[in-house]
């Protein structure tokens, strides 16, 4: 099959290019150079070589501004809206008019879109939530609507917080608790839906190769757990102390909104499209993944 990437320089893009190649698949990239190697596209300035789509039999689109990569200004968040709704309109637009365009679009999404939710268990039926980060994945998801229209299966992942011990959210909790200095984020009682590397990339595959499989996907572990559990049982992986606490008003002083966005939300998801479909969780336990990538 061949199948166009967007963000395949990404945490999740590059594990899942190795992943298809090793599967037989010719990956093609979607790149913002024109002198790199791929289908060149500029989504600010709403250009792409919709040339370079031709016989292409699918479409995963990961392509998004980092939403943890700085302090969340007035024009950070205006980058990080454009970078996932334009760039999503843009791809489906496009995708729309060809003539014969790919059966499957899969295109990333966000379990932000729920907003802060308690203990509520969600699923792919809820509805969206408020606050920011839910606009922004409303918006994102919306923008996929005319390659649906045009009879594309469309498929919006829901991702939780992905976990790796290289990038993204362990790998910055990592130094402070090797040093015994981690601990529980505000009351410590917030949900955190969570998802490994390792079981994103298998999903996504899943998701590619089960044509029954359409709209929102939710792609976290069944086994969301608290701020609180999450913290011992990391400590206790290190077997290191957590005695640190991290207080609600210290993190929303240093990060502003994205704190209280990120961080300090409570989002308890279950991902049963995923389960219905008969997808295997490699690491549906947070113990078990933790050992498995941090153990010591």
């Amino acid at each position: 099959m061949r199948i166009l990437i967007s963000g395949s320089s990404g945490l999740i893009g590059s594990a899942l290019c190795v992943a298809l190649a090793e599967q037989g698949h010719e990956i093609i990239r979607l790149v913002r150079s024109k002198e790199a190697d791929g289908v060149y596209w500029n989504p600010d300035s709403l250009e792409i070589d919709a040339s370079g789509l031709e016989n292409i039999q699918a479409v995963i689109h990961l392509a998004g501004k980092n939403v943890a990569s700085e302090r969340w200004t007035e024009s950070v968040k205006r980058e990080i809206r454009d970078s996932r709704v334009r760039g999503t309109r843009l791809l489906a637009g496009t995708l729309a008019q060809m003539q014969t365009p790919p059966k499957v679009l899969i295109t990333a999404s966000a379990i932000g879109y729920y907003g802060d939710r308690g203990d509520e268990i969600l699923t792919e039926d809820s509805p969206a939530g408020t606050g920011f980060l839910a606009e922004v994945c409303e918006e994102w998801e919306r923008a996929v609507e005319p390659a649906r229209e045009k009879g594309i299966r469309v498929v919006c992942l829901r991702l939780g917080t992905v976990l790796d011990p290289n990038e993204g959210a362990l790998a910055k909790m990592l130094r402070p608790f090797r040093f015994g200095l981690g601990g529980i984020m505000g009351t410590g009682e917030q949900y955190w839906s969570w998802i490994t590397l390792k079981d994103v990339v298998s999903a996504v595959i899943h998701c590619l190769q089960n044509e029954e499989i359409n709209g929102p996907v939710n792609c976290t572990s069944p086994n969301p757990v608290t701020n609180r559990e999450f913290t011992e049982t990391l400590a206790d992986t290190l077997s290191r102390p957590a005695f640190m606490p991290a207080p609600a008003f210290a993190l929303i002083l240093v990060l502003g909104e994205m704190a209280e966005s990120l961080i300090l939300s409570s989002v308890r998801v279950e991902p049963r499209k995923l389960l219905e479909s008969g997808f295997h969780f490699r690491y549906p336990d947070l113990k078990g993944a933790l050992m498995e990538m941090v153990g010591e």
